[in-house]
């Protein structure tokens, strides 16, 4: 789950974590009443979306201008009027894809005296199961473009979580980021210990700071947060579910969270209804291997009802780039006849037009066959993963 760079901001606050005053504004009177509370004389506006590079995006309406979602102001009225032309207008950023993100959402800032910008971030790194902190003295905009170019100047610092954070890991960062002064560096040691405690703390899977930045009186402050939570630890922080923005969510994942169903949508045009996340993801390939993209991912789990399995269906059909549907169950707790009911009784309240292949194996897989040869239905079973995946593209082929 992701939040905004305000709730972000907020959060860091709690620990500790300097960061530029602000206030989040909903409309454009709220921002122009915010900009009041704030000191001047240079205000930061900046659009609130669930995606980076908002600073170098456009919007698509021409009304809004062509000057990004981040812009500078030099009056309360130009605050007001900034926020005019952003909401309601569809910002596109590299992070968003062409369909780009609707401004529903506006921070106001004070502005900050920049010396310096550094990078920043932390995440769980999978390779070594632990903390990794990532920095480099090329922060700003173009951090992708150093990733790509100059990845020697990123440096990573891991935290044994035997030990935990101790200082040695702050003045190894402080080092890398080339801050001067003991100042800067004692700072620096109490930022990383604070941004480690939040990510343990509040399952954070991601936390980036980009930038990091040196004022020219010499202090630390976070100029901009991006901060995403493992979605499986969100029952122990009823605090931060609060802060979800389902408005910046496909619908139709939503919609399958609700259902207690695992869905990603994807490009392509068979849609995929699997039991267990590694299957799902062989299933994926193998229609891959077969010609053809996948147009989801979706994981009923190991326990669907027949209820659970109507829902699925519903999810997948919404997508209007579903050509064919591919079911494929292994019955191990779940029993293939409740599948098979589920798929029947979905098949016939949405009167399915698309073709439907099912391939079932395990548990009650004989019932669960007779269930949907006996239904009347145009079902197309299937004896195998790869003759399911042979029977669907072929299917698709011939109704293009």
């Amino acid at each position: 789950m992701n939040i905004h760079e305000y709730q972000a901001k907020e959060l860091l606050k709690q620990y500790g974590v300097p960061t530029p005053d602000g206030k989040a504004a909903f409309s454009a009177r709220e921002a122009g009443e915010a900009a009041q509370e704030l000191a001047g004389p240079i205000w930061v506006v900046k659009a609130q979306i669930h995606a980076g590079g908002r600073g170098k995006g456009k919007f698509k309406e021409k009304a809004a201008g062509d000057k990004g979602g981040v812009r500078f102001a030099k009056t309360k009225d130009e605050v007001r009027a900034i926020a005019e032309q952003m909401f309601g207008n569809t910002l596109v950023t590299k992070q968003t894809g062409p369909a780009g993100r609707v401004v529903n959402r506006i921070f106001v800032a004070e502005d900050c005296q920049i010396a310096r910008e550094l990078y920043l971030s932390a995440l769980v790194d999978r390779t070594t199961s632990r903390v990794a902190f990532i920095a480099s003295q090329a922060g700003g905009m173009n951090i992708e473009e150093v990733a790509a170019e100059t990845p020697e100047k990123i440096i990573t610092v891991t935290i044994d979580p035997a030990t935990g954070y101790v200082p040695f890991h702050g003045r190894k960062i402080a080092f890398a980021l080339g801050l001067e002064g003991k100042q800067q560096q004692v700072a620096c040691q109490k930022l990383i210990a604070a941004l480690y405690r939040m990510v343990l703390e509040k399952d954070v899977s991601l936390l980036e700071v980009n930038p990091l930045v040196v004022t020219k009186d010499g202090e630390l402050t976070c100029l901009d947060a991006k901060v995403s939570f493992d979605s499986n630890a969100l029952y122990r922080h009823p605090d931060i579910v609060e802060m979800r923005d389902l408005g910046e969510e496909d619908p139709m994942e939503v919609e399958a969270s609700k259902h207690d169903l695992s869905y990603v949508k994807l490009d392509g045009s068979i849609g995929c209804m699997v039991n267990g996340a590694g299957l799902a993801m062989a299933t994926m390939d193998i229609i891959k291997l077969y010609g053809a993209e996948p147009a989801n991912f979706l994981d009923v789990g190991g326990g669907a009802s027949k209820e659970k399995v109507q829902a699925a269906f519903k999810i997948i059909l919404s997508d209007p780039a579903v050509k064919g549907i591919l079911v494929n169950i292994f019955g191990g707790i779940m029993r293939c006849d409740i599948i098979a009911e589920g798929v029947v009784a979905a098949a016939r309240e949405m009167a399915i037009t698309v073709p439907l292949v099912v391939r079932l194996e395990g548990t009650n897989v004989d019932l669960g066959k007779k269930i949907l040869g006996e239904s009347g239905l145009k079902i197309v079973p299937a004896d195998d993963l790869g003759d399911a995946a042979e029977k669907i593209t072929e299917a698709v082929k011939q109704a293009a």
